[in-house]
């Protein structure tokens, strides 16, 4: 092992000062040393100052003799956190001395300090506010304005308001607005500023006569610089009922107004709107405020060039229209100044004035007429397309709230509103989407605008809203589908676009679905017979079963039904019967006053867009044609054609012989020929048109509801096999003659007059297509076991035999089954068994 061998110590470098303790016994050494660039140095000085100082007053008056005072206070902003901790203790130390210079150069520093928010809890905590308070009565301006500064940063803070209240800063600060110093009553106006949002505040301002020296400040126009921010005090005031009630006595409200209308200065104007608005926001203030006619004050401004001014004043408007009185005040003299606010280029300008005129127009049909006078449809439905959500949501609720009035929605619909309607539809703000949803609903009542929303590309999007997770959206856009089904074509197409589907998934929501969601679904279903009778099993007097009906059979809330088309085209099965209703013939060639009205219809069914069956209707000028029935199905439906036209015949009376066997075409398709599409129709019923024929002829003179009641019943039950035994209805064998018919057909859609044999569904649904025809109203309703059944409303005759005693309606049940004819009381014993097992 070598030997260890001792490292030689490096020398320190020529250039480096060898490091020096020094040790002083003499503060004005002491006070040199805060000059030094060493942190450790200056951190040290300021530490030894400060527990010099802190021994005595004769300590305090020497450091500040030696000019310590200067040096400290610009090590309070010191980089080094140690550094200025100790800087500031020492400054903070002598301030406790009595001197002038002193209490301005600590005032000055804690300014500094009190502008962050760690700096400003430690004044807090150390019980800075109290001495900062009592030397506002300092003879020098400079600590005035020191110590009015410091406490207006300090204020910001919600515990230092309540605590400078506690120390009675008001007189001190009221005090100060009488100062020969404009900054120092700047500063003493801002802190009141401040301090005067507190409630308990504003009481000890005008118990301390507050509001004089505000006003003073007000009436002379040498201290116009100072009006700004004496009116911002002046406005926290007004937000006390008893204050204003105050001012309104001593005449100061109204000198208020009058220097508003008459003021130079912008900020002024718009700083009194603003403080009106505030006011506003109390009901006994909005009632002072109508006294001194604001109303005026604020429609003037509004002519104003200041666009901050407009939008104040359009705010106060907004918030005064919760008076019923200043509501009809503005709206006489204010809305054309509003309206032509609605053009503005700068975009807050036109939210505030649409929401202005949404407050004026709302539940008060003379102001929305007035909006119309003004010509402001115009510029409302061009707001719709504004940058602002806000402008676009008011637009949207003034233009409703004009709706309301038949003749201007009739100008509104004019103007193209459907069209502009669809990008607040389209919109991702779902306060816009509701609103917008909600115009929709106002204006679609009438069938020219919904055409025109349909063709503008707005069901779409109208429909998406359905999904909407905001409750408010999907409620009005229910309500906007409810109204939009109003018209089948319209129905039809927001079906296309899964409104249905939609709809019945939120109803079978118990957190989603609301009542206009029933009440669209409803409506809806009114023009797909065929869906709601299988999916409610109900049919109400008012729908009025159609060519291409059919009947399917229960289903379940949503399942979707396959189109007639796709059920004939099936294979035979053992399924039920589907029963058709369709008296309507194939035209061989559609008039030209019907081919607009056939295009729609055709699109409705097959899906086809209008646009594409124009241009076919054009270019193929082919008529509809009827392809050649199947080997051996022809024959088969003639011979029975043959076979039934002698037993159905009406009661007592014989039918004429017709020169021609009428026949039922068979379920093969029938087609128009356009591009790329056969279009299906459903096969005629001729017998189905013999009932309706014979029906209206001998049943719908007859001259009371009653007797066209019994009859019907007495007819249906005729033309389906007649009174049926009640023990022996299990011998009627109905299936059987259904699949007979089946099969001859070689279809499952089977027509509803080719039906010999009928049990209870099958009756009242021909009961039901019959009486649709002849006018008499009645009700289609489905029960469990094959069981069906009418109701109708009827009038007794008076059981006292009073003649003309008008008797509410009662409800009944016919029997088509037993004793066709009978009528039985809803509800009775006999009507429950008839109904069910």
């Amino acid at each position: 092992m070598g030997k260890k061998v001792k490292k030689e110590v490096e020398p320190p470098p020529k250039d480096v000062f060898d490091p020096l303790s020094v040790e002083s016994k003499k503060a004005a050494t002491v006070v040199l040393m805060l000059n030094s660039p060493e942190e450790e140095v200056l951190s040290k000085a300021c530490e030894a100052l400060y527990k010099f100082a802190s021994k005595g007053e004769e300590n305090k008056l020497t450091l500040l003799e030696l000019g310590a005072l200067e040096p400290l206070f610009k090590l309070v902003t010191h980089e080094d956190p140690i550094v200025r901790r100790n800087a500031t203790m020492a400054v903070g130390i002598m301030a406790s001395h009595k001197d002038v210079v002193t209490h301005e150069f600590a005032s000055l520093c804690l300014v500094h300090m009190a502008v962050e928010y760690n700096s400003k809890v430690q004044i807090f905590e150390q019980g800075g506010l109290e001495p900062l308070i009592r030397l506002l009565s300092s003879p020098d301006p400079d600590v005035k304005k020191n110590c009015v500064e410091c406490i207006y940063n300090l204020v910001q803070d919600f515990q230092s308001r309540a605590a400078v209240r506690d120390l009675n800063v008001i007189p001190p600060l009221l005090e100060l607005l009488k100062s020969d110093y404009p900054i120092i009553q700047l500063l003493a106006l801002k802190t009141l500023g401040i301090i005067s949002i507190d409630r308990e505040t504003r009481v000890m301002l005008r118990e301390n006569q507050g509001l004089d020296h505000l006003f003073k400040i007000l009436e002379t126009k040498e201290f116009n610089d100072l009006h700004v921010e004496a009116l911002g005090v002046v406005a926290n005031c007004l937000e006390d009922v008893d204050t204003m009630q105050l001012i309104q006595e001593t005449g100061g409200l109204r000198k208020l107004l009058a220097f508003t209308e008459v003021s130079t200065l912008t900020d002024f104007q718009k700083n009194a709107a603003k403080a009106i608005a505030k006011a506003a926001y109390d009901q006994e203030n909005r009632k002072i405020l109508h006294e001194e006619e604001v109303e005026k004050c604020l429609v003037n401004l509004l002519g104003t060039d200041n666009d901050g001014t407009r939008i104040a004043a359009a705010q106060a408007i907004s918030e005064m229209c919760e008076n019923l009185a200043s509501k009809q005040a503005i709206g006489a003299i204010g809305i054309p100044q509003l309206v032509q606010l609605l053009s503005s280029d700068n975009e807050e300008v036109k939210e505030a004035a649409a929401t202005a005129l949404v407050n004026l127009t709302t539940a008060n049909p003379s102001n929305a007429s007035a909006v119309a006078e003004a010509d402001g449809i115009e510029p409302l439905i061009s707001v719709l397309s504004a940058k602002r959500d806000g402008a676009v949501a008011s637009a949207t609720t003034v233009l409703t709230n004009l709706a309301t009035q038949e003749p201007l929605r009739l100008n509104i619909q004019s103007h193209g509103i459907m069209t502009a309607i669809v990008k607040p539809l389209s919109s991702t703000n779902s306060i816009v989407q509701s609103r917008a949803a909600l115009t929709v609903a106002a204006i679609c009542c009438d069938i020219d605008a919904r055409i025109e929303l349909r063709n503008a590309g707005g069901l779409e999007p109208l429909v998406k809203l359905l999904h909407s997770k905001h409750d408010e959206v999907r409620r009005n856009a229910c309500w906007a589908v409810m109204v939009c089904a109003s018209d089948e074509l319209t129905a039809a197409e927001m079906t296309k676009l899964g409104a249905l589907d939609i709809l019945e998934e939120i109803n079978l929501s118990f957190g989603r679905k609301n009542n206009f969601s029933e009440a669209a679904l409803e409506k809806i279903l009114d023009h797909n017979l065929p869906q709601k009778y299988s999916q409610s099993g109900y049919l109400s007097p008012s729908n009025i079963i159609s060519d291409g009906f059919y009947d399917y059979g229960q289903v379940k809330p949503g399942v979707k039904l396959l189109s007639l088309e796709e059920l004939s085209s099936q294979e035979l099965n053992d399924h039920r019967a589907i029963i058709l209703v369709n008296v309507k013939s194939s035209e061989p060639e559609p008039t030209p006053s019907t081919v607009e009205e056939k295009i729609q219809e055709l699109s409705t069914r097959t899906g086809i867009s209008t646009s594409a069956l124009r241009k076919s209707s054009k270019e193929k000028t082919s008529s509809t044609e009827e392809k050649p029935d199947s080997p051996g199905r022809s024959s088969s439906i003639s011979k029975s054609s043959a076979r039934e036209k002698g037993s159905r015949k009406g009661k007592g009376k014989k039918e004429e012989e017709k020169p021609k066997e009428e026949e039922i075409e068979p379920m093969s398709k029938i087609v128009e020929v356009v591009p790329e599409k056969a279009l299906w129709l459903p096969p005629f019923d001729p017998f189905l048109m013999d009932y309706i024929t014979e029906v209206s002829r001998t049943i719908l003179p007859l001259p009371t509801t009653k007797e066209q009641v019994v009859t019907l019943a007495q007819y249906v039950a005729d033309k389906m096999g007649g009174p049926i035994q009640r023990d022996k209805l299990h011998e009627f064998s109905w299936e059987l003659h259904l699949s007979e018919i089946e099969y001859e057909l070689k279809c499952n859609v089977v027509p509803i007059g080719k039906i010999n044999k009928g049990t209870f569904y099958h009756r009242a649904l021909l009961f039901k297509v019959l009486a649709d025809k002849i006018g008499v109203s009645c009700s289609l309703h489905r029960g469990d076991y094959n069981r069906a059944w009418n109701e109708v409303q009827l009038v007794d005759d008076s059981p006292l035999g009073i003649p003309g005693l008008l008797l509410p309606p009662q409800v009944y049940i016919v029997d088509l089954m037993y004793e066709p004819g009978d009528l039985m009381k809803e509800g009775s014993a006999v009507a429950d068994r008839y109904c069910r097992i």
